[in-house]
């Protein structure tokens, strides 16, 4: 019988190394600490780098050989750019405070919530529903809910040592895990700008979910230039 294999990634008699995979603390750590309602689209960054992409990623259009532009220049170039959370309502903000500061932390840790058979939520009897000043549920119907009440995701924070799986289109923590690891607030258009490879140079237009849109439903940077790389090559017959 004929031997088979595949050679369309990797020459499958060979093993593969994969490089370390990117952590969220790897990316945004140095960006600095801004709040919930933050006005300002150009701020300093306050601070340096902390890893080899957080370096790479401050690069200049010019430092990065990016002709993309033309010849254009930024008068804003050593500036930070476009960070800014989706400013939360009041009830989402107040619920947000409440989110423990640790790994894994999301609306199964606020009072008055209990995690039974099948790892699905249900009220504790023996706690009081908690209420906002606004009058509201602190602990929303919709999170028990959401997903038959399986689902650890409504106000979910995100942590340092973690991958974030998907860049999202929407800011709103209802049902995603968006929180930021140690601030009371979502992950910022410039956060998650980095978590899709795009340079810092790079500026969002348009209001705040708009931007919020435009990174989400792109194609993160690298994987676009190493598409374009790759076509490149093939038109030249290499």
């Amino acid at each position: 019988m004929l031997s088979r294999q595949s050679i369309v990634a990797y020459d499958e008699t060979q093993r593969p190394t994969l490089k370390k995979a990117l952590l969220l603390g790897d990316a945004i750590s140095d960006l600095p600490k801004v709040d919930n309602y933050q006005p300002h689209e150009v701020i300093e960054y306050g601070g340096q780098p902390k890893t080899d992409f957080q370096r790479y990623i401050r690069l200049s259009r010019k430092d990065m050989l990016d002709y993309s532009f033309g010849d254009a220049t930024c008068p804003e170039e050593g500036k930070l750019l476009d960070h800014q959370p989706l400013r939360l309502n009041q009830d989402d903000y107040d619920r947000v405070q409440q989110i423990p500061i640790k790994k894994g932390a999301n609306f199964r840790d606020l009072p008055g919530v209990k995690v039974g058979a099948n790892n699905i939520v249900e009220w504790d009897p023996e706690v009081e529903r908690v209420y906002l000043k606004s009058g509201k549920p602190l602990v929303p119907d919709y999170a028990m809910s959401f997903i038959k009440g399986r689902s650890p995701k409504p106000f979910g924070r995100l942590w340092w040592d973690e991958t974030v799986p998907t860049v999202v289109t929407r800011a709103e923590p209802h049902n995603q895990i968006i929180l930021h690891p140690n601030q009371g607030r979502v992950l910022t258009v410039r956060e998650n700008a980095r978590l899709q490879g795009f340079p810092d140079y790079y500026r969002m237009y348009g209001p705040m979910k708009e931007k919020y849109i435009q990174v989400g439903n792109a194609v993160a940077v690298p994987v676009a230039r190493a598409l374009g790389y790759s076509l490149g090559r093939a038109y030249q017959g290499e």
